[in-house]
């Protein structure tokens, strides 16, 4: 006769039935482990002795819902939706590839409808610069439809071939700490979260469908799972995971959600003190991003190009990061970008950032670089936030590069150094992150920088005996400065340093 295992009678022991509740406010029964209908018919007497029959349900409960990820947007009149159709009957190129990137409106086909409706020769000059020249050949061949598919297929957004959730709760993992399943799990969701384009945060923001969200949703849901399947076979593991969560708590609520609902569902008992992440979850993006267009100018040509410089933070921000921060707000301070597009000409986008700079060098005195005081600590992450505003707008919109360019020599006339350097330290990363294979020679390979910063100016950004070039060129044509080189001067050279910089600097704005 066959004895049952103490493993085994760990298996079957019935579960009693858990109710809770759905992001929606619904009830969702799960059925415990005494629940036979949900166990597989398909197995013989002999293929059950000494193996757990493995639950076989036919559907689970969705843990999340869209639409209570994000706060409650209205809106009494979405005016983008209108001037999306305006900018598709218009012929900047541009600007149409921004309005279907983005796709900011409810009917999906409204491109296409648009775009073939117009001329074969509108058609024609917007799909040639598209393409690159040795395409051009080919073009001939298309019909009319064929070219506006060609179009739609190359300014839209890619996306990211669907993934299924791949981590998986393992006795192999026996040996590792509760802290590191966590860091696992959380770098899946983080794994998941990276496959939504910043395109579709935008969408979903604005209550609009995103496929690729859903999918996220769906695939945490898959986690839940997995984990309730495991925790079934292996209830011995439920101690292990009770500690995980708590490692996850500050993780990604959402892989944290699904933990939690699966061990109130297998442990009835101690299971109170687990909190469950706040819904929204989403809040820290879509806030900042509804905030933006409630608060913006009504002008979806504009707005396309903030969101534009904008993607290329969020892509730095939660992307291009070995830990996602699920707490950190998207910051959608675009300052640079909107003083830059509403500046009448480089001169006057000068005097603007000239203005705010006066205003934060009034507040430094010697004292304050002596104690390396809140004033300049402020002034230095400035100038760096600057810089990364620069390489964001050169990286997102291009054609505003000689724009920019135009506004360095606003910015040396006028002898702010400050931002003039930043702007320079700005463009230099930005002409970095364009290189391209160069030539190789037996065993040397170099890369080639596109040359974007006049030569005339390099030379404030020349390093080289703490900046000898700029610190000559401050003291013979003084102005707003260069603040790190100055305190490098002070560290090395005493206050004398400090008293001349300052003398420089106020004799040259009195």
């Amino acid at each position: 006769m066959h004895s049952v295992s103490p493993f085994e009678e760990a298996v079957f022991e019935p579960s009693p039935q858990l109710m809770f509740p759905s992001p929606d406010g619904n009830q969702y029964n799960l059925p415990g482990m005494g629940d036979m209908s949900h166990f597989s018919p398909h197995h013989s007497p002999d293929d059950s002795i000494g193996a757990p029959l493995i639950p076989q349900q036919s559907s689970y409960p969705s843990l999340f819902r869209s639409s209570v990820e994000i706060p409650r947007f209205f809106v009494a009149y979405r005016w983008w939706e209108d001037e999306a159709t305006t900018v598709l009957w218009a012929f900047d190129v541009q600007e149409i590839k921004r309005v279907i990137r983005y796709g900011l409106f409810r009917d999906g086909s409204l491109p296409r409808t648009a775009l073939q409706s117009r001329n074969a020769t509108t058609i024609d000059t917007f799909l040639l610069t598209l393409v690159e020249p040795h395409e051009r050949l080919f073009l001939a061949n298309l019909s009319h439809v064929q070219k506006v598919e060609e179009i739609l297929r190359r300014t839209s957004v890619t996306s990211s071939p669907l993934m299924a959730w791949s981590w998986f709760p393992s006795l192999q993992d026996s040996e590792l700490d509760p802290r590191a399943i966590a860091v696992a799990i959380d770098s899946e969701s983080h794994l998941h979260f990276n496959r939504i384009s910043f395109e579709e945060w935008v969408r979903y923001s604005l209550g609009y469908s995103a496929a690729a969200v859903e999918w996220f949703f769906q695939q945490h849901t898959a986690f839940y799972i997995h984990l309730l399947n495991y925790l079934h076979s292996f209830p011995e593991e439920v101690g292990r995971y009770v500690e995980v969560e708590q490692h996850l708590r500050t993780r990604s609520p959402f892989a944290h959600r699904a933990l939690v609902r699966c061990l109130l569902h297998v442990q009835a008992e101690g299971s109170s003190d687990m909190p469950l992440a706040p819904a929204p979850g989403f809040d820290f993006i879509a806030g900042p991003i509804q905030r933006l267009f409630k608060n913006s100018p009504p002008s979806l040509k504009s707005i396309l190009k903030v969101l534009s410089v904008l993607g290329a933070r969020f892509r730095r921000t939660y992307v291009h990061t070995p830990e996602m921060n699920w707490n950190k707000a998207f910051d959608t301070d675009a300052t640079f970008i909107e003083d830059l597009l509403a500046s009448t000409s480089a001169l006057d986008f000068g005097r603007t950032l000239t203005t705010f700079d006066e205003s934060t060098f009034a507040e430094l005195n010697e004292q304050s670089i002596v104690t390396n005081n809140s004033a300049v600590k402020g002034i230095l992450v400035q100038w760096d936030s600057l810089s990364m505003a620069v390489w964001e707008c050169c990286s997102a919109l291009p054609d505003l590069t000689p724009y920019i360019l135009e506004c360095l020599e606003a910015l040396f006339m006028i002898r702010n150094y400050h931002s003039l350097t930043a702007i320079l330290n700005g463009i230099q990363k930005y002409s970095i992150s364009t290189l391209s294979s160069g030539t190789t020679s037996g065993t040397t390979s170099t890369v080639t920088i596109e040359q974007i910063l006049p030569p005339e100016s390099t030379y404030l950004l020349d390093s080289f005996e703490n900046y000898a070039a700029y610190r000559q060129q401050f003291h013979e044509a003084p102005g707003i400065p260069f603040l790190l080189p100055h305190i490098r001067d002070f560290k090395q050279n005493g206050e004398l340093a400090l008293h001349q910089m300052f003398q420089d600097m106020q004799a040259s704005i009195s």
